[in-house]
């Protein structure tokens, strides 16, 4: 038996969760956090099994096997969560995204070509994020602003601006450090050591640069609002002391001097 105003939820964990309804039905739902877009926990751990399923069955038999069962892994996990009626989100850019690579691995003819895409596509977004900074338009920030609508007058403020710089180097230095690293994995021919880099320096370091932007989105936002009260300060305190409010004062002292000698002592 729920309570009234309440309503039941599943969530990516497939607990069920209690939600308070709003009493306003045209206040919006709250926007849904990063790590929800990309279906909690479960999804995160859910996108690295078609990389397992894909170098085990390779090692056990051979490239069209792992590639079907890449695959087909991906597309289980997309018809899970639709059961489980979890957002599919996350698992349709995954089916896609082992589409891809699986393509790529049969054109080759090479299981290490099932990798390609995502080193080069690792080197194409670490060349963007570097190329941002030089620019002075760090691409973390630009990303958050387009996305939220809140505009660019952080950039206006050095001090608003680091913050974004620094999520923007961290997220350059771990795409460029997948590149390198894959790359000669690569080279080498080390389908297997691929794939354990691919799932080591895939989530826990997505994670990490995800909490640096965070922490950058919520930092800066403090910084426009502190400058923003000082700004608010300093106009009010110009206002006071300009000559039209120097004047106004005299002119109130001077009547209240007038109206004191007007009234008679008692």
């Amino acid at each position: 038996m729920t309570e009234p105003g309440t309503q039941t939820t599943h969530g990516d964990d497939g607990r069920a969760r209690r939600t308070y309804a709003s009493q306003d039905q045209g206040e919006e739902p709250p926007t849904p956090t990063m790590l929800e877009q990309m279906g909690g926990i479960p999804g995160l751990l859910a996108s690295v099994i078609p990389v397992i399923v894909f170098v085990l069955i390779n090692s056990l038999t051979s490239l069209t096997p792992a590639i079907w069962a890449a695959v087909g892994s991906a597309v289980g996990i997309g018809i899970w969560r639709a059961v489980r009626k979890q957002t599919i989100q996350p698992a349709v850019s995954g089916i896609f995204g082992v589409a891809i690579c699986a393509f790529i691995a049969y054109r080759t003819g090479e299981a290490r070509g099932f990798f390609l895409f995502g080193i080069w596509a690792s080197l194409i977004y670490g060349g963007a994020f570097l190329i941002s900074l030089l620019v002075r338009w760090p691409l973390v920030g630009v990303v958050w602003s387009a996305l939220n609508g809140s505009g660019f007058a952080w950039r206006k403020v050095p001090k608003a601006r680091l913050p974004y710089d620094i999520a923007t180097i961290v997220w350059t230095v771990f795409f460029i450090a997948r590149y390198v690293v894959q790359n000669q994995l690569y080279d080498a021919d080390e389908t297997g050591w691929l794939g354990v880099a691919r799932i080591a320096m895939g989530t826990p370091l997505t994670a990490i640069a995800v909490l640096v932007t965070i922490w950058a989105v919520r930092r800066s936002g403090r910084i426009l609002e502190q400058t923003a009260a000082r700004q608010a300060e300093n106009e009010a305190a110009a206002v006071q002391g300009s000559p039209a409010a120097v004047v106004d004062d005299a002119a109130q002292n001077t009547a209240a001097d007038a109206g004191r000698r007007a009234t008679p002592e008692q």
